[in-house]
């Protein structure tokens, strides 16, 4: 298993388990005792749970969607990221059915550029929509950071607002590699 695509299949055991689940990475747990966690800007990060089969997770997303198809890339983007928090979640007993999730970041972090907090946010929303996941609330969009915390297994989620200016908002976000627009963005032809 890589790094960008933690998944584990942990018993319920011993004192709580910390993990933290940065850009690009998702996890997957039915440890009662793991708790997920998180530091966001105009990264949206999803808290899936199917509280009958007593599973969780969360994924952390950079960008709605983007030309990669498989690996860590990939992972950046919400499109991908999404189907493999969900399909982590069905391996280990979940029902599509019965998911349910919380919802978190999408910043506007830097005013005067593309919002892509809005996009991340937005896209976030459509997909539970479309895939007929229960939305159950959480925060997305505004001017600030976000710390998260999620208990995957009993379905609580924390949230600690950062200040808009708090580096440590950007040196998280920072830690996995940022996705390179594609060599054609912003050519000129003429004609």
């Amino acid at each position: 298993m890589n790094v960008s695509a933690a998944r584990t299949n942990e018993a319920a055991s011993g004192p709580e388990r910390r993990i933290h689940v940065v850009q690009g990475e998702f996890h997957v747990t039915r440890d009662p005792n793991t708790v997920l966690s998180t530091i966001l800007g105009s990264c949206v990060a999803a808290c899936m749970r199917d509280p009958v089969a007593g599973v969780g997770g969360m994924n952390h997303f950079l960008l709605p969607s983007g030309d990669a198809t498989s690996g860590a890339k990939a992972m950046q983007y919400g499109v991908h990221s999404m189907e493999l928090l969900v399909n982590g979640l069905l391996q280990l007993g979940a029902r599509r059915d019965r998911l349910e999730a919380h919802l978190f970041g999408g910043g506007r972090m830097i005013s005067g550029l593309t919002d892509v907090g809005r996009q991340n946010a937005a896209f976030a929303e459509d997909f539970l929509a479309k895939e007929g996941i229960a939305y159950r609330g959480g925060s997305l969009r505004g001017d600030h950071g976000r710390r998260v915390q999620f208990w995957p297994v009993a379905g609580r989620v924390r949230q600690m607002a950062l200040a808009n200016n708090d580096s440590k908002v950007f040196a998280e976000e920072r830690r996995a590699p940022v996705v390179a627009p594609p060599a054609d963005v912003g050519a000129v032809e003429l004609f």
